[in-house]
C-alpha cells in the first residue's frame, strides 16, 4: 500500500482523483503534440541521437529544481537499479517511435499506439498480478474499437486494408516496451519523492542513449543542424519527457496502471484536435462515433475500484 505522505509534492497538487485525471487529460494533450513534432524532424538527425539529447535536456531541465528541493545526494544502490531498470523500456519506445516514423505513416502509428492499453493490462496482470476483470476488458474492447474508428474515419475498408511494414512492426515492439513502463514502476517505488524517480530514469535513459550514440557523433555535420530541429526537440524535451514522465508517475501510483494507460485511446483524438487548431486539417464528423465510443470505455475503465 502506497504511503500518502510520500506522494509530496504530488499531494499538494492533487488532493483528489477527480485532479489526477484532469492531469492525465493535460499528459495526453502533450504525448499527441509529440506525433507532429516528432514527424516534423525525424529525418534531421539520427533517432538515438535525437533522443539522447532530448533526455539530456530534461535531465539538466530537471536538476536544479531536484537539488534544491532534496539535495545533491545518491540513492541506494537498490533504487539506483530500479531507475536503471525503469528507463530501458523508455528508451526502447522512443528509439522505435522516432525509427518507425521514417518508414511507416502516421496513420498507422496511430492505429497501433491504440494497443498500448491492452498490452499494459496484460503486463499488469502478469508482473503485478492485477486482475483484468470483465468490465474492465469490456471497457479496452470498446476504446480499442473507438480510437481505430477515429484513426480510420468510420472506414473499415481503411482498416482492413491496413498492412503492416517494417516501421509497423518496430512501433509495436516500441508498444510493446512501453506497456512494461508503468507496471514495473508500481513494482520500483520504494516511498521515494515523485520528482526524484522522474529525474533519475530519465538521467539513466540519457545515459543508455549516450552509450548507443557515441558511434553516430562523428558522422553528423552539426553546422547543417537548424534551430528549428533544436526548437523541436526543447519542446519534446520539456513538455513530452520531463513534464509527461511527471505526470505519468503520479497518476500511476494514484489510479494504477491500467486505468492511465486507457487513455491512451484518447490520443488520436487529441492530434485531430490539435492538427484542427492548427489549420493543419479540418473536422471531419465521421470521428464523432469513436469519439462516443472513447467516452464510454473510460467511463467503464475508470470508474471501476482499484
Amino acid at each position: 500500500m502506497i504511503n500518502s505522505q510520500h506522494l509530496a509534492p504530488a499531494n499538494s497538487l492533487i488532493n483528489t482523483n477527480k485532479g489526477t485525471h484532469g492531469l492525465m487529460l493535460i499528459m495526453v494533450a502533450f504525448v499527441a503534440s509529440s506525433f507532429p513534432v516528432g514527424s516534423a524532424i525525424t529525418y534531421a538527425l539520427p533517432p538515438v541521437v535525437m533522443m539522447f539529447l532530448r533526455f539530456l535536456m530534461a535531465a539538466l531541465l530537471f536538476a536544479p529544481y531536484v537539488i534544491a528541493k532534496n539535495g545533491w545526494a545518491l540513492p541506494p544502490l537498490r533504487a539506483l537499479f530500479g531507475y536503471a531498470l525503469l528507463s530501458i523500456p523508455l528508451v526502447i519506445f522512443f528509439w522505435c517511435m522516432f525509427e518507425a516514423l521514417r518508414h511507416t505513416s502516421a496513420i498507422n502509428t496511430g492505429a497501433l499506439y491504440t494497443t498500448l492499453p491492452a498490452m499494459t493490462a496484460l503486463a499488469s496482470y502478469l508482473i503485478n498480478h492485477q486482475a483484468i476483470s470483465k468490465r474492465r476488458q469490456l471497457g479496452l474492447l470498446i476504446g480499442t474499437v473507438g480510437a481505430l474508428w477515429i484513426v480510420f474515419r468510420g472506414q473499415i475498408s481503411a482498416l482492413v486494408n491496413l498492412q503492416l511494414n517494417s516501421g509497423d512492426l518496430l512501433f509495436l515492439v516500441g508498444c510493446l516496451s512501453l506497456s512494461v513502463y508503468n507496471p514495473l514502476m508500481k513494482k520500483c517505488y520504494r516511498g521515494e519523492r515523485q520528482e526524484l524517480m522522474t529525474f533519475w530514469v530519465i538521467l539513466f535513459g540519457a545515459v543508455w542513449l549516450l552509450v548507443l550514440a557515441l558511434p553516430s557523433f562523428s558522422q553528423i555535420d552539426w553546422s547543417s543542424v537548424t534551430f528549428r530541429v533544436y526548437a523541436g526537440i526543447s519542446y519534446l524535451a520539456l513538455f513530452t519527457t520531463l513534464i509527461t514522465f511527471f505526470l505519468l508517475q503520479i497518476g500511476t501510483l494514484k489510479l494504477g496502471p491500467t486505468k492511465v494507460a486507457a487513455y491512451s485511446y484518447l490520443t488520436p483524438l487529441f492530434v485531430i484536435l490539435l492538427t484542427v487548431l492548427m489549420g493543419i486539417e479540418q473536422l471531419d464528423w465521421q470521428t464523432l462515433p469513436g469519439a462516443a465510443f472513447i467516452l464510454i470505455a473510460m467511463l467503464l475503465i475508470q470508474n471501476e475500484p482499484r
